[in-house]
């Protein structure tokens, strides 16, 4: 009896904090409404309606009954979703220093992740953690690490060749080591490596928890003081395992940079370069700042693990799905390569139809396709809507890339979109949106669409990508699953090298780099 008490007290209690909320939120609007959306119900506002799977399709098809600015209401708070380019634009660049904050999580509080410059608020310390993060990933910087990247993908290629069935796994190996050795100067120690595993896993995590609704505690913060005979309610396990993974991804491979520098053994890497620099600093100050380089690429290594591993999955499906797609980017390749050597960084500007495939598969299917929530700092009405202070903001970036006015037929897989009427790459402007908004722009979005073309480029001049016949002639099907990123689930396919030079290519690369 006295447990059912306590349960109807707490509901109580979380339903006066809901109307409390509501309350103040109505006596700021000053006759103003908010975005229109779903209507809620009293208390729980639209909790019911808040997707959790797909929820970028979901709020695609709801912006055409209200409007591409629309809100939702949970639990007392304003979730609002921006439908289209005019409005991300207007407050996440125009208006960037009200929107380019990002709300207090609880949950990521408890799990000690404050650290990330994902979740950094906007000021001092993200302009500190945004800088290093852009002096390591910014092109200049990534030339030094290209000749690593054609040499890691080279070993992709001869891993396919051995067990093309594992191919999955194949790429998610090659993309955890060139990231750990281009941040870390470190070398992986096969697909179950401890740093691979727990930054994938910290992504995981963080994807699952961040979506709006997703966890009472997000609404609530005082339920993280809820005791864990309450197991329905009590988020401490949750918080234990998510920060025992977040400073193993922070700390263990700063710790091999550290001591492989002492023994001379380190290798040149992002995270080298920067403790060199901080060499010149004495106390608190150089403290800070090799603090501030281990966040910084402790969130680089961890937001890159799942969003550029699941644009190489859709790409593999895109060609897959579209085999004249395919030959006619082999047949670029193969006219400048003579299908005597592997393409190059330096092959790019002569290969115009593989790098619009590579901007096709970012458009046809973002891997971030409802990006990381933005924050308001102070009430503003936006073309006379109100949006509250506090309030979360998203950019739907899949019904951006998703516009039939912008991308005709944008449900076609088609990248003749990106091609001017001589053949040549055109500038797309409106695809910066697969990277973010504004001052929250991915730092990682020049080295993301490096790798996406080198292992496209790499992998199609050796490899022809087909579809595998099912026993009962059954229609090939797919399906995309995820929280904040979205990638294909496992599909069959056949991946055979295009004839016996291809084999011996791939075989003699391996031999050069063994």
């Amino acid at each position: 009896m006295a447990f059912l008490v306590t349960i109807n007290n707490l509901l109580l209690f979380l339903s006066f904090l809901v109307a409390l909320k509501v309350l103040r939120n109505y006596r700021r609007r000053r006759g103003f409404p908010y975005p229109p959306g779903p209507r809620p119900l009293p208390l729980i506002g639209n909790l019911l309606d808040v997707p959790m799977e797909s929820s970028w399709l979901v709020y695609t098809q709801l912006a055409k009954k209200h409007e591409d600015v629309m809100s939702f209401h949970v639990l007392g708070r304003v979730v609002v979703i921006l439908g289209s380019t005019k409005a991300t634009k207007d407050l996440f660049e125009k208006r960037g220093h009200i929107y380019s904050d990002r709300p207090p999580i609880p949950i990521f509080e408890m799990m000690g992740v404050q650290w990330s410059l994902l979740l950094t608020s906007y000021g001092k310390l993200f302009h500190v953690r945004r800088k290093i993060a852009d002096r390591g990933f910014r092109p200049a910087s990534l030339t030094h690490h290209r000749a690593m990247q054609e040499t890691r993908v080279r070993v992709l290629t001869a891993r396919m060749l051995d067990t093309p069935h594992e191919w999955m796994d194949h790429i998610e190996l090659f993309h955890g080591e060139q990231l750990l050795a281009m941040t870390y100067g470190y070398d992986a120690k096969g697909r179950d490596d401890r740093l691979i595993d727990a930054a994938k896993k910290l992504s995981e995590l963080g994807t699952r928890s961040s979506l709006p609704g997703s966890l009472l505690v997000n609404e609530f913060r005082f339920l993280r003081h809820v005791p864990e005979w309450l197991p329905w309610l009590s988020y401490k396990p949750l918080a234990r395992f998510g920060h025992a993974l977040a400073e193993k991804v922070k700390d263990d491979p700063m710790k091999f940079v550290r001591e492989s520098m002492q023994d001379g053994t380190a290798r040149e890497s992002i995270a080298s370069a920067g403790l060199k620099e901080a060499e010149i600093l004495s106390g608190s100050e150089r403290e800070g700042q090799e603090r501030a380089i281990s966040e910084t690429l402790g969130t680089m290594y961890t937001a890159g693990t799942d969003t550029i591993l699941a644009s190489l999955m859709s790409f593999v499906l895109a060609v897959l799905l579209h085999p004249g797609v395919q030959r006619r980017a082999q047949g670029e390749i193969d006219a400048v390569t003579g299908r005597e050597r592997f393409p190059t960084f330096e092959d790019r500007p002569s290969l115009p139809f593989v790098d619009a495939v590579c901007k096709e598969v970012l458009r046809w299917r973002p891997p971030a396709p409802l990006h990381v929530p933005h924050a308001a700092t102070e009430d503003h009405v936006y073309e006379g809507f109100f949006i509250p202070k506090g309030a979360w903001l998203l950019g739907n970036i899949w019904a951006i890339l998703h516009d039939p006015d912008v991308y005709p037929e944008p449900e076609v897989f088609n990248p003749e979109r990106f091609l001017d009427s001589n053949g040549s790459l055109r500038d797309d402007f409106t695809l910066i949106a697969v990277y973010g908004f504004g001052k929250r722009v991915c730092p990682g979005r020049y080295f993301a669409d490096a790798t996406l073309f080198i292992v496209a480029a790499t992998v199609l001049s050796v490899f022809n990508i087909e579809k595998t016949r099912n026993s009962d002639d059954s229609p090939f099907q797919y399906t995309f699953s995820g929280g904040l990123v979205s990638r294909p689930d496992p599909f069959p396919c056949s991946i055979t090298p295009r004839d016996k030079k291809a084999e011996e290519l791939i075989i003699g690369a391996l031999m050069t780099t063994a």
